[in-house]
């Protein structure tokens, strides 16, 4: 099974999602107008989340701008959209059962380049993406630099410490001089037209146009003093500046050249564009889930019979995208065919098909996951022990199935009509209100309860089982 998993990067006009492979491939993606409401926003996630979801996902990364608490998940601050009165971490945990990684944009851009962009390879490394405003990260040792909750604020980097204050409250920061916004409002003060490109900017200044070169300059000087300080604040790898200035701005450094003797880092413009964000969300995800354990894997799906175990069971299997097996599967084609089958043979035939069951779990390779739907007290644990440690089983989780016994008596009886010669008649009604009464889990892995007479709540058992298995 190939993990995968959602990685969403939120800005400010744009919500983009995309389905990440585990070496950072996009396997489908999609781009959304974006939204100011929280609330309606959280909305839109899940609804993208939801598109994408399937059994090979395995986590959910999210990109968001502003300040987060990389630890906790909880959005600290925005701008266009502001999340930080909003769980998000816990509503899409809650609807997905799925781990969820929620980082700073920029923070999911960098692990991108780190790991399949222009920054392949290198363990540190610092970004700054520019754009209307500058966001920024720093890896070292392949970690980002988090800090106590929300370090990489690298857009107010103080280049002029009597400037004008920034929204942040400090005096002088580079997104002040060095952003989109800075760029509108140096070209004005030149006199030239409004709408001109950096890339136009950057063609006339090489070609000698003194306003065009000035201009360039005096946007380019305060990046360039923000790139020297970060440079002798971590010495990185490589300096990547990426947003959609980012390749405009590596052009433009040429007119404002370093002068430093100790640092000279390298600075490359980003490779993967736009998509950086959605594919660092899904590898940062990939991350947090953690490596798929190759043994395999099993969820015992117990409860006395009409527990309701079958219908959690082949809903569970579906969406973990597992082989589900259970006694009946296999007992009833041969009750189907053989004639006068009584009670005692029908158990013979319930051993046979315990012993299958466990016979295809062995023979089956390492990493494989199975859901097995049975009522486990009708033999000996410590037969099921046997089974668990010839078959290759490393990680065992229990789901118990129950209900009231009067309950389970009623449902045994209304479908008395639809089985098979040799299951129990009438008669066995009494007998299996009072099993359902003593009846418990086995007690060999880890069980979650559950009542069979209230919907079934899929993302919490799939929380639960993803937590359980990973043990």
């Amino acid at each position: 099974m190939a993990d995968e998993a959602i990685g969403l990067d939120i800005g400010g006009t744009r919500m983009r999602a995309a389905r990440i492979s585990a070496d950072g491939v996009i396997l489908d993606k999609k781009i959304v107008e974006g939204c100011r409401e929280p609330g309606r926003a959280l909305d839109m996630f899940c609804e993208l989340i939801r598109e994408f979801d399937g059994p090979n996902v395995r986590a959910i990364g999210i990109g968001v701008p502003g300040r987060v608490d990389a630890r906790s998940g909880a959005v600290l601050s925005g701008g266009f959209l502001d999340l930080s009165s909003v769980d998000v971490k816990g509503r899409i945990e809650r609807d997905f059962g799925r781990p969820v990684r929620i980082e700073n944009d920029c923070s999911m851009a960098l692990i991108a380049e780190a790991r399949v962009g222009a920054a392949k390879g290198l363990a540190n490394v610092v970004m700054l993406t520019i754009g209307t405003g500058i966001g920024g990260a720093a890896m070292l040792d392949g970690r980002i630099v988090n800090g106590k909750q929300a370090a990489g604020q690298l857009g107010h980097v103080v280049v002029q410490a009597d400037g004008p204050v920034c929204v942040c409250g400090q005096a002088g920061c580079v997104e002040l001089y060095s952003s989109g916004t800075a760029l509108g409002r140096l070209t004005a003060e030149a006199g030239l037209p409004s709408g001109l490109r950096c890339e136009e900017i950057l063609e006339k200044a090489a070609s000698g146009e003194e306003p065009h070169r000035a201009l360039l300059e005096r946007w380019a000087k305060p990046l360039r003093a923000a790139i020297n300080t970060l440079s002798a604040t971590f010495d990185p790898d490589v300096l990547l500046l990426g947003g959609g200035l980012g390749g405009c701005a590596v052009g433009a450094l040429d007119f404002a050249p370093a002068i430093g003797r100790w640092y000279q880092t390298p600075v490359r413009a980003a490779a993967l564009g736009d998509d950086a964000g959605m594919i660092g969300a899904g590898l940062a995800a990939l991350e947090l889930a953690g490596p798929r354990r190759m043994g395999k894997k099993v969820v015992l799906v117990n409860g006395v019979p009409a527990s309701g175990k079958s219908r959690v069971a082949s809903r569970i299997a579906e969406r973990l995208g597992w082989q589900m097996l259970s006694l009946d599967m296999i007992k009833n084609p041969f009750l189907a065919e053989l004639d006068d089958v009584d009670r005692l043979f029908n158990r013979r035939l319930g051993k046979a098909s315990y012993r299958a069951i466990w016979d295809v779990v062995a023979a089956a390779p390492p990493g494989s996951g199975f859901v097995i739907d049975a009522w486990f007290g009708f033999q000996p644990l410590e037969q099921l022990d046997d089974y668990l440690a010839s078959s290759g089983v490393d990680g065992l989780a229990e789901l118990w199935c129950s209900a009231p016994p009067e309950v389970i008596g009623e449902r045994y009886r209304a479908r008395l009509s639809d089985r098979l010669p040799g299951h129990p008649g009438e008669s066995y009604v009494p007998e299996l209100i009072d099993l359902a009464r003593r009846a418990e889990p086995t007690g060999r892995a880890p069980s979650l309860a559950i009542d069979t007479t209230a919907p079934l709540d899929e993302a919490k058992t799939l929380m639960w089982l993803d937590e359980t298995l990973k043990k």
